[in-house]
């Protein structure tokens, strides 16, 4: 269990300010996450690394020369968002392109992924390579659709190492493609994992039992069997990672580095006595041992758990792999004193300027600011049960997370109002600061629906049905690109676009804007309770899909409830006009 916090809310910031303090010679605090204290060099290559908090050491304690120049950190077990991934790009760009590497996850491929396109746009080259090294989560043909667990470390790794001997940025990305194509993990857990203020674990594990094929997000594992020696252990580990090897590899002339993850709870001496037997087995296989690494290297909060990764080297990777590394968490070699940058000398942000605007939107942003408060109490009362259903196949975080992005929705939507916003740009900064704070996919398809229907209905006049429509349209449009998803695949997609379809139908036939609403709420509510049947074919769900059947999918459940408290605004407003 967790014992220590003030807030649950602010834990990951207060987090962040105090392994800041801790460590100020090697990072420093910039909006999203942490970059590097010290001078790179001109025109090198920004390796960005990053993911949710609750994980150390990575992400920000792999902060520093010969590693990641900066780590973009989420809130905890949640991506970090789109804006915190750009502030932290744009500040560790030494002008020689940002290359981005993390965990391959639904949240943070889509929050990475847009961020950079943004930077693309600033005009600064970026590349990525998503971490795809955990065995279990999918079959080897389709590598592709894998998680990421402890093997981001040998991928950063490589790709640092190659910035740091001066490499272009395609280079940089070509070493970590090589890399992550040559790195396999294989992870068992024992309990789950609690968070801050969370009376019960993400998941639990049957006492004398053993969850095989953990994520790192409090994910239950996929298979499960009885709790082995720790000889035991170490053969079922090293069995699986030999069954795959990677293209090129033999066993009785590889060379391997070895990396014995502990995620959180178990002692150095329980790993030392797991690690006795992988050695054992792989030097009985013909692998010389190169560099082994036994300790905590990616954590999942308080789990107790032990992954296996295998990088299996080559002459590139080997000289890479000599590269001096000194980080707050994780050091290899001597790195030559690097000149501390100056503080003082950073720009600060200027305030962004309020759009003109009219009476008739000032109206209307009235009712923007009452619909983010009626959602913000739709996601209070129901939150903890949105947490549990998405613990049943996910990581329990989505009811926390979609608190946080509504709170700071509010927050942000008030502000906006108060300094005198039209009702797009108060959408437009409630959007913004959802996406920001709550993180995640949830976080980011949140964003790209409201921003859409910000959009739409502008800084002038009042709104009609008509444009809401068109924002709602343009948000379903968004979502879909963004997330890959389509109806059917057990995701708020299965309500956003029957919602969104019947809405325009309303209005087509002439129904006032409330009662167009209160309709397709209808609709989005019963899509939302038909997901129950469904079987989850994309994003993090996908590893435990029959978990979820006879559950409906949480982001599905919330826009259902969303949208419906809503229709109460809507419908109210609309009374009190009359």
């Amino acid at each position: 269990m967790t014992r220590l916090w003030n807030e649950p809310a602010d834990f990951a910031d207060e987090m962040i300010d105090g392994f800041v303090a801790a460590n100020g010679r090697y990072v420093r605090r910039v909006p999203g996450g942490v970059a590097r204290s010290t001078v790179s060099p001109a025109g090198q290559v920004a390796v960005v690394i990053g993911g949710g908090s609750g994980h150390y050491p990575a992400f920000g304690g792999l902060v520093g020369p010969g590693l990641a120049h900066g780590a973009a950190m989420g809130n905890l077990f949640a991506s970090p968002s789109t804006q915190q991934v750009y502030a932290v790009a744009k500040a560790a760009d030494n002008g020689g392109g940002v290359f981005f590497s993390y965990g391959n996850y639904a949240g943070d491929v889509l929050n990475f992924d847009a961020a950079q396109e943004r930077l693309r746009g600033d005009g600064i080259a970026c590349e990525t390579v998503t971490v795809t090294d955990d065995i279990f989560s999918a079959p080897p043909s389709e590598r592709q659709k894998r998680r990421g667990i402890a093997g981001d470390l040998t991928v950063f790794r490589a790709a640092a190492a190659a910035a740091e001997a001066g490499c272009d940025l395609a280079e940089v990305t070509r070493v970590a493609r090589h890399a992550n194509e040559r790195t396999r993990s294989f992870g068992v857990a024992f309990t789950g994992c609690t968070l801050p203020g969370a009376e019960q674990p993400l998941f639990t594990v049957p006492e004398g039992r053993m969850a095989i094929g953990l994520g790192i997000h409090g994910e239950p594992g996929i298979d499960e069997t009885g709790i082995p020696t720790a000889d035991g252990l170490a053969e079922l580990l090293v069995e699986k990672l030999l069954e795959e090897l990677p293209d090129g590899v033999t066993p009785g002339a590889a060379r391997v580095v070895p990396v014995l993850n502990g995620l959180g709870s178990l002692k150095y001496e329980e790993l030392f006595v797991v690690y006795r037997r992988v050695a054992e087995l792989l030097e009985a296989a013909g692998i010389a041992i190169v560099d082994p690494h036994v300790g905590e290297y990616c954590t999942s909060f308080d789990m107790a758990g032990v992954s296996l990764t295998l990088f299996w080297l080559d002459e590139e990777l080997a000289t890479l792999w000599e590269t001096p590394v000194d980080t707050p968490a994780y050091r290899r070699g001597s790195v030559a004193p690097r000149q501390t940058r100056d503080a003082a000398a950073e720009a600060a942000v200027a305030e962004e300027a309020i759009p003109p605007t009219d009476e008739d939107s000032r109206a209307a942003a009235a009712t923007v600011v009452s619909v983010v408060q009626a959602i913000v109490a739709t996601i209070d009362e129901h939150v903890d049960e949105l947490g549990r259903i998405d613990a049943i196949a996910g990581d329990g975080d989505h009811g926390i997370g979609m608190q946080r992005g509504s709170h700071a929705a509010l927050v942000a939507a008030q502000r906006a109002y108060d300094a005198g916003a039209g009702a797009g740009t108060v959408l437009a900064h409630a959007a913004d600061a959802w996406s920001d704070k709550a993180g995640g996919t949830s976080g980011a398809l949140w964003g790209v629906i409201l921003s859409s229907v910000a959009g739409a209905i502008g800084d002038t006049g009042r709104p009609t049905g008509h444009a809401l429509a068109t924002g709602v349209a343009a948000g379903r449009a968004g979502v879909m690109a963004y997330g890959k998803a389509e109806v059917g695949d057990k995701t708020l997609v299965d309500v956003l676009v029957p919602f969104s379809t019947e809405l325009g139908r309303q209005l087509d036939a002439g129904s006032r804007l409330a009662d167009a609403w209160r309709a397709s709420a209808e609709a989005a509510a019963r899509a939302a309770t038909a997901t129950a049947d469904l079987l989850p074919r994309i994003g993090r769900a996908r590893t435990h899909g029959q978990n979820s059947v006879g559950t409906p999918d949480p982001g599905a459940v919330s826009l259902a409830l969303i949208v419906t408290a809503v229709a109460d605004v809507l419908a109210s407003t609309a009374a009190e006009r009359n």
